[in-house]
């Protein structure tokens, strides 16, 4: 593990991240159904994303960091690693217009429910966050996954979600901390 970082680096997107590239690893995404998986959720409640009407957004990502807790060995330098907390914090801003557009909204990551707890009291996210701890929901939907250290996470993508069907996605999302504005302007162009 890294020495620990300072807590404002969870909060800003590091200078000189590397790029992610598409991989066309979620090429197949736009138009699948969601697999029907219930995950727990930060308000302890199982969530079935694939059976909630209407507008959904989730964004899934690798980790949030945690303050006094070293990062793995190599996260800054990991393409798309880095930047989970500005991108939980992007999406807490801009909750109320997400709301206005009649859209709900759920992180998703591999971190466990206490974790994903932590993260959400710390940063007063107005959503919950989904633990695909097993990573069965990623699997069966084909999300992409990296491994690092001795973890194995989601890849960041958000994907839009109408009555349990994607119908849009955003893969590779950099910087993390603008997908929402891309998400925002994506759900606004297609209701006019």
């Amino acid at each position: 593990m890294t020495a620990e970082l300072p807590q404002d680096f969870l909060r800003v997107i590091p200078e000189g991240l590397p790029v992610p590239e598409d991989d066309s690893a979620c090429d197949h995404l736009t138009g699948s159904r969601l697999p029907s998986i219930p995950l727990r959720s930060t308000a302890d409640q199982w969530v079935d994303l694939s059976e909630l009407p209407g507008l959904t957004v989730v964004y899934c990502y690798p980790m949030t960091g945690r303050p006094g807790i070293p990062l793995p060995d190599g996260w800054v330098q990991t393409p798309g690693a880095a930047g989970c907390t500005p991108q939980s914090c992007s999406f807490r801003d801009r909750h109320q217009d997400l709301q206005a557009l009649g859209v709900r909204v759920f992180g998703l990551s591999a971190q466990s429910t206490t974790d994903q707890q932590e993260a959400a009291t710390r940063l007063a996210l107005p959503y919950d966050l989904l633990s695909d701890a097993q990573l069965t929901f990623a699997t069966a939907l084909g999300l992409p996954t990296f491994k690092i250290a001795d973890l194995h996470l989601i890849k960041r993508v958000t994907l839009i979600v109408r009555d349990g069907q994607v119908i849009q996605h955003f893969y590779p999302v950099f910087p993390p901390d603008k997908n929402v504005e891309a998400t925002i302007a994506w759900l606004q162009s297609t209701s006019t």
